[in-house]
């Protein structure tokens, strides 16, 4: 039986061409598609591809690159904090600046839009013969640079606009062009700047199940920086509206310094907090392990009003957006403990779920 090419990961160019030298290394035949040859180093998203058979071999790998990556010493940190917002020019765009904005005037940061431009490639394949016709040359590449400098003056006269009416803080911005793949670029940026915060759109609640595509849930899944997810379709306005913030945890002493962040973040005067545990299963210990937050809590942040719920159900999205609803919670906070690549290919987190079936917006640190 034919042993056939599967794609490994979708990648720069640059980092491509990294993971396709050490698997050759290593004696793993390596294939890279939709490959501009004129000029290789404009191609961006291309395709790792490896025979079938050779993937478990792969994908270790290729995590232990990631993870060599991802210890990399941050360079170009400056005093300043930052906030990153991402952006596509989309509708979550207003959303994300109006909370941006609002954390960043909290936290005394400069905001930092970041765009990362896509050069499309039209290909067209068969089986292993892999034939490539590529629609990306430098004339579209101009015209994509075109419009997304166009976007950039639309969008920075309207914020001074905003910051004059008084819609705004008065704080610093600018924005970063990128060429690449969103994720890995932003994820990039945030090792090299460790930017204090996240903000970034979602589409939020979807009508299928499928967990593939979303760039928000991807950068929840492995940022080493907070992540403040907003979704389109929430209901809350503006970041006063914060009044109640539910924090899910698994009685992890890491989940501790987690809630002191969103502490930090939304103020102790200002919100309500709710501690829950889903499990399927009645354990005494849980109630052990809640009273135990509840008696740090309560010696911590005296002023802080908090509730405890042990629920038993499973950590499904529907259950907990049942939940969030009938206590009308306006920010789902939990810590995300960043996963593996194979981890992340075959078994999605919780970050992952929620960003496709929820239209609350999401805190997700990784401790």
């Amino acid at each position: 039986m034919e042993d056939k090419l599967v794609t490994l990961a979708i990648r720069t160019f640059k980092r491509a061409q990294m993971i396709k030298t050490v698997l050759e290394e290593n004696g793993i035949e390596t294939v890279i598609h939709n490959l501009n040859l004129d000029q290789p180093e404009m191609s961006v998203g291309v395709r790792v591809r490896i025979k079938e058979s050779d993937l478990p071999r792969a994908l270790k790998i290729v995590e232990e690159m990631e993870s060599a990556w991802e210890h990399e010493p941050a360079t170009g940190s400056t005093s300043t904090q930052k906030v990153l917002i991402p952006i596509d020019f989309s509708d979550q765009v207003p959303k994300a600046t109006d909370f941006g904005f609002h954390f960043a005037d909290l936290l005394a940061a400069e905001v930092i839009y970041l765009y990362v431009y896509f050069s499309p490639a039209f290909t067209i394949s068969s089986n292993n013969d892999m034939s490539t016709y590529s629609i990306s040359d430098s004339e579209l590449l101009k015209k994509i640079l075109s419009t997304a400098n166009a976007e950039i003056e639309i969008m920075t006269k309207r914020i001074h606009d905003r910051i004059a009416n008084g819609e705004l803080p008065n704080i610093p911005f600018s924005f970063e062009m990128k060429e690449g793949v969103p994720e890995d670029q932003i994820q990039d940026y945030c090792k090299k700047h460790k930017p204090a915060l996240v903000v970034m759109g979602t589409h939020g609640r979807k009508l299928t199940n499928e967990l593939v595509g979303s760039v928000t849930a991807e950068v929840m899944e492995a940022c080493v920086s907070p992540v403040f997810a907003v979704p389109t379709l929430m209901t809350m306005q503006s970041p006063d509206d914060i009044k109640r913030v539910a924090f899910l945890t698994n009685f992890d002493q890491k989940d501790l310094i987690s809630v002191d962040r969103a502490i930090s973040l939304f103020g102790p005067e200002n919100i309500e907090l709710y501690f829950i545990h889903a499990s399927d299963k009645n354990v005494a210990w849980n109630e052990v392990m809640l009273a135990g937050i509840k008696s740090y809590f309560a010696n911590h942040y005296p002023q802080l009003v908090a509730n405890y719920d042990l629920l038993n159900a499973n950590d499904t999205p529907e259950f907990l957006n049942n939940y969030m609803t009938n206590h009308q919670i306006n920010v789902l906070a939990f810590n995300s403990h960043r996963r593996n690549l194979f981890a992340r290919l075959f078994n999605p987190g919780l970050a992952y779920k929620m960003v496709l079936h929820s239209d609350i917006p999401l805190f997700v640190t990784h401790v």
